[in-house]
């Protein structure tokens, strides 16, 4: 039944990034065919850009984490012989941290000092990865989830908000995988590639949200209702959303690197993740605020 299970979720993984570029093309080919309306060589110089940045923003983070090593935290835990036969993984994982320059001195004196003994050096990995590595990869989480929030903020197109959550949230996997230097495995992968679509179609579909509907019986709704600051409040409930999506897209991500490091079990990944991204989502939202002024500024100066 467990192999089963694993089979499922590998196929649906497949299945929802085939429909995440069935997402991408159609918005593509809408806006071609509006720039047709005004030039075929607009249309088609469209059309190219849009292959590279494809090429860039999709396939090659898809193939990097794909292609990663494959490598779960859970042997960490495991007997004095799963950790011999696991040691010239820990030591390869060892030798990508030494290469990383926000790990501290000590810690890669105690790398170092663990290379010639596996269940050492898997108890050296363990400390490491839950009081350094931890705190890197929130910041690297709540800085694309500031990407997604000023993003679809701003944005008043559906279409392009998936896209842009689509791509956001494949280049924060991508960044997660490339900074602990190991992948989920494809079951995992295939549950987030499952995550990252449902995150993308619920982008699209907030672009009718408006403030009113969040908060039904508030007074600002009378503010909410003059047409200007509709569409201001709308713009910030759809970052908003979008943002508290990003964020648990990630923090799922980072468990499933992490899975019972501190015994958790792939039941709870979901559940601690949405508490998680509510609690990080006042900082995302602080730090994304500040630098909006900063983006129209520079749009401008341009």
């Amino acid at each position: 039944m467990k192999k089963i299970s694993k089979g499922f979720w590998i196929t649906l993984g497949i299945a929802a990034v085939f429909f995440m570029i069935l997402i991408i093309l159609s918005s593509v080919l809408e806006l071609g065919e509006r720039l047709s309306r005004i030039s075929i060589y607009l249309e088609y110089t469209f059309y190219g850009i849009s292959i590279i940045l494809f090429v860039i923003l999709f396939l090659r983070p898809l193939a990097l984490i794909i292609f990663a090593p494959s490598f779960s935290l859970d042997d960490l835990f495991s007997e004095e012989e799963n950790a011999r036969k696991n040691f010239s993984m820990y030591k390869k994982v060892a030798r990508n941290l030494l290469n990383e320059e926000y790990i501290k001195d000590e810690d890669k004196k105690a790398i170092n000092d663990s290379m010639h003994d596996a269940l050492v050096l898997k108890q050296s990995l363990s400390r490491i990865f839950d009081e350094t590595i931890k705190k890197e990869l929130n910041q690297m989480i709540i800085t694309h989830a500031e990407t997604v929030f000023i993003s679809t903020a701003i944005s008043q197109n559906g279409k392009l908000d998936a896209i842009a959550v689509i791509s956001i949230n494949l280049k924060l996997i991508k960044n997660l995988v490339l900074k602990c230097g190991f992948r989920p495995s494809y079951y995992s992968l295939g549950k987030l590639s499952v995550n990252v679509l449902s995150t993308a179609i619920i982008a699209e579909t907030l672009e009718d949200m408006n403030f009113s509907e969040i908060f039904p019986n508030t007074g600002t709704n009378v503010l909410a209702e003059i047409p200007v600051l509709k569409t201001i409040t709308g713009s910030f409930a759809q970052g908003i959303g979008n943002a508290l999506l990003s964020l648990r897209v990630g923090i799922i991500a980072r468990n499933y690197l992490f899975m019972n490091i501190k015994g958790m079990k792939k039941n709870q990944i979901r559940k601690l993740a949405f508490g998680e991204a509510v609690v990080l989502l006042p900082r995302v939202m602080v730090e994304s605020m500040k630098k909006i002024p900063s983006r129209f500024k520079s749009i401008f100066s341009k």
